[in-house]
């Protein structure tokens, strides 16, 4: 699928993305318990992120309440015009549109770089990676939420753990099973990889 395909794809998720329960985070318990994992893997705040492939900013917005300084990014129109709404008036918070897997953004200035649900999606997890790391500056780190879901798409943890290692990086797994981070019970591989 060609990237303008792809951007097709998502621009026409865009009006009901954040129906699913870890998208839109409108139950008060399942935006409770990613706020609660993301201040597990992240460094305390005032830290500067790089949300890439952000989606409809979901989780910028909450890392920017949070007191984050967070620069999203994703390369579907839509979808920043979503996540633009929702971060209004967040001064430590830009959206962009702008290519997850060559994202325009300086080199070594982030404290972590995150992302969910799109390393799967690119070319290259291996390249995607050695990119990001550029982007991280000193002690930062990259901070990868992914899965391997009951549809036959996705990494497992090993296949991430391992593209991360493939670029010197050490990676630490968490298993994400937790119901309260997806609305409900699941029957599939989801966690993260913190390096």
């Amino acid at each position: 699928m060609s990237l303008t395909e792809m951007i097709r794809l998502w621009d026409a998720e865009a009006a009901t993305f954040d129906d699913a329960a870890d998208h839109g985070l409108h139950d008060p318990r399942v935006r409770h318990a990613w706020r609660d994992l993301l201040a597990r893997l992240l460094p305390p705040t005032p830290a500067r992120v790089a949300d890439l492939g952000c989606g409809t900013g979901t989780l910028t917005h909450l890392l920017g309440e949070e007191g984050y300084a967070v620069d999203g990014i994703d390369f579907s129109p839509e979808m920043v015009a979503l996540a633009l709404a929702k971060t209004s008036g967040q001064l430590l918070v830009t959206v962009q549109e702008g290519d997850a897997y060559d994202p325009p953004l300086a080199p070594a200035h982030y404290d972590v770089v995150m992302s969910r649900h799109v390393l799967w999606a690119l070319p290259d997890p291996v390249e995607a990676i050695r990119r990001w790391r550029g982007l991280v500056r000193g002690d930062g780190r990259l901070v990868l939420v992914e899965g391997n879901w009951t549809t036959g798409a996705g990494l497992t943890a090993e296949q991430t753990a391992a593209a991360a290692r493939e670029v010197g990086l050490t990676p630490t797994v968490f298993r994400l099973d937790d119901p309260a981070l997806w609305g409900g019970p699941i029957s599939d591989e989801r966690y993260a990889v913190v390096c």
